[in-house]
């Protein structure tokens, strides 16, 4: 009797694959909607922080917005008022302030 049990419920278990498929596809849900968004705005950022220029409005992870005034490898110069300059590290600037937006230095 506990043979005919033990084989009825042998042949009910479902494959071993499937128990996997849970967990599969919250990967796939994290991958599509937090990591891959992520990878693509820091894309984004690292193409805007290499086309930085002399002249450009920007926006500075602190909030203080200015006009470039120097460019080297790492740092970046900003003119936020008349005569203040500061040095800020590349890979702070928030933003690029699109020309025809608010003015910082006018």
């Amino acid at each position: 009797m506990l043979d005919i049990l033990a084989a009825a419920g042998a042949g009910d278990a479902p494959p071993g694959w499937l128990q996997w498929l849970p967990i599969l596809g919250m990967i796939l849900i994290f991958w599509f909607l937090i990591i891959r968004p992520q990878m693509k705005r820091q894309k984004e950022h690292q193409q805007k922080v290499e086309g930085l220029k002399k002249g450009d409005q920007v926006v500075t992870a602190g909030g203080l917005i200015g006009k470039i005034a120097k460019v080297t490898d790492d740092h970046v110069e900003v003119d936020l008022a008349k005569d203040v300059r500061v040095k800020v590290v590349k890979h702070t600037i928030g933003d690029v302030i699109p020309p025809g937006g608010s003015a910082a230095n006018d």
